[in-house]
């Protein structure tokens, strides 16, 4: 019997060791290790850095190209001297040696618009990377107040259970002393069944929310998570948010405008490269040859050495090329109307969605000034409930009700308890996301 109090206390501290030891993860924190760990953001990343290196390439496509090259042949039987062009009758080899470059001068200025719209088309994609931050993170600034939710729920419905089991215990007393009778018990027993079977299904809720998060955050081996509560109390002074304000906010830094607009320039820089197919080229270029010849010999009928071939046989050039196009079936004409289309259409895109953008923020508005006046009435309407039933309760102590009566007044008051709580959570993250579209940093993301 001794030695039941030391291990008891020993299991007990192993427990409280392992829930202090739980770790609580925060909204920001949350989120950062989603942006870390999603799988998706990482692809929008790879084509991040693949848009980055055609822009360097587009750079250095105003660099000269530089070629060199050697060949070795053995010819057989009769056969030109690559030398001499004369027809020989001998076996020999030869190899020869060259160094080639050119360089564009003027395309007219394809090469610098290729670079602009190139390097557009890279802003665009790192501008997309933001955005798919940005995306995800409201999808775990979702899923996490959706668990806050759930966990309310589950909180309303323990308590209604606890209120179900006091009247049941209590029921149950009095039918023993004989002041009820036995029908009450079944339906007080009803009623807290009831409670008990809505725990279990809000706890269901909730594991179900959790796993949500888990999935969004990429977070394995955990099937559990415990979330920092950031409800704090609900302001009684309404927020009031001019739309005007927070639209122009928006614009400035929305990543998914931002990207349109650098595309509809990428697109503008595309028109001007087509435009430069019909203008006339011109490049310059040199090159360096030599090379061994077997069949080359010297007066006595020697072999000259390698060496003074390599010097005797060197050949060197250089020249300019004049390229002008005169016609080509209109190739040229139809691409510089097949890139204007395309200008349209990624102007008219920007426009869309600056209407996309406007709209969302006009419904934002709205839906917090209905949110402020919906959280205040369900406030006054739950405490007015609460008054009911705690009324409701002391009447059904004294016999004055019977208990339909009191689990009609339980109910209404539990879901008036559950009607603010969803009030008040869709107030915060309304409030949230036009604080996000008004430039505020609500999430910890750095470009």
């Amino acid at each position: 019997m001794h030695l039941k109090k030391p291990i008891l206390l020993f299991l007990f501290l192993l427990i409280s060791i392992k829930v202090s030891s739980q770790e609580t993860w925060s909204l920001d924190d949350c989120v950062a290790y989603a942006i870390e760990h999603n799988l998706l953001l990482k692809d929008f990343t790879y084509i991040k850095d693949s848009g980055k290196e055609t822009y360097r390439q587009s750079v250095r496509n105003l660099l000269p190209s530089v070629s060199g090259s050697s060949n070795y042949s053995i010819s057989y039987g009769r056969s030109t001297d690559p030398n001499t062009n004369d027809i020989v009758n001998s076996d020999f080899f030869s190899n020869s040696y060259s160094l080639n470059t050119s360089m564009d001068i003027f395309q007219g200025f394809q090469k610098l618009n290729s670079i602009k719209a190139s390097k557009f088309l890279y802003r665009a994609a790192m501008e997309d990377v933001q955005q798919q931050k940005y995306l995800l993170a409201f999808r775990v600034m979702s899923a996490y107040y959706d668990i806050k939710f759930y966990e309310g729920l589950v909180n309303n419905s323990e308590e209604q259970a606890e209120i179900s089991q006091t009247n049941f215990d209590l029921v149950k007393r009095q039918i023993e002393l004989g002041l009820k009778a036995g029908a009450d018990l079944y339906e007080a027993e009803a009623t807290l069944l009831g409670d008990q079977l809505l725990v279990t299904q809000n706890k269901n809720l909730l594991a179900a929310g959790k796993l949500i998060l888990l999935q969004e955050m990429n977070l394995e081996k955990i099937t559990d998570i415990v979330l920092l509560d950031e409800m704090g109390k609900v302001e009684k002074e309404e927020k009031n948010v001019d739309m005007d304000s927070v639209y122009n906010a928006a614009k400035a830094f929305i990543p998914l405008l931002k990207a349109q607009e650098f595309r509809a320039k990428a697109a503008k820089k595309e028109v001007a490269v087509a435009k430069g197919l019909l203008s006339p080229s011109l490049s310059i270029f040199a090159g360096y040859g030599t090379g061994y010849y077997e069949t080359t010999v010297d007066s006595l009928g020697l072999i000259i050495p390698f060496n003074n071939q390599i010097k005797d046989n060197a050949s060197r050039y250089i020249g300019a090329s004049l390229s002008v196009p005169i016609f080509s079936r209109w190739s040229g004409r139809s691409r510089i109307k097949q890139q204007k289309i395309n200008l349209k259409r990624a102007n008219n895109a920007v426009d869309i969605q600056e209407q996309e953008l406007f709209k969302l923020i006009q419904q934002l508005v709205q839906e917090l000034n209905a949110l402020q006046t919906e959280v205040e009435q369900s406030t006054k309407q739950m405490e007015s409930q609460e008054l009911a039933f705690t009324i409701a309760q002391k009447k059904y102590d004294k016999g004055l009700i019977n208990a339909l009566e009191l689990v009609q007044a339980k109910n209404l008051y539990g879901t008036s308890q559950n009607e603010n709580l969803q009030a008040r959570l869709r107030l915060k993250v309304n409030e949230k996301t036009l604080d996000f579209y008004g430039g505020l940093p609500i999430f910890n993301i750095t470009p």
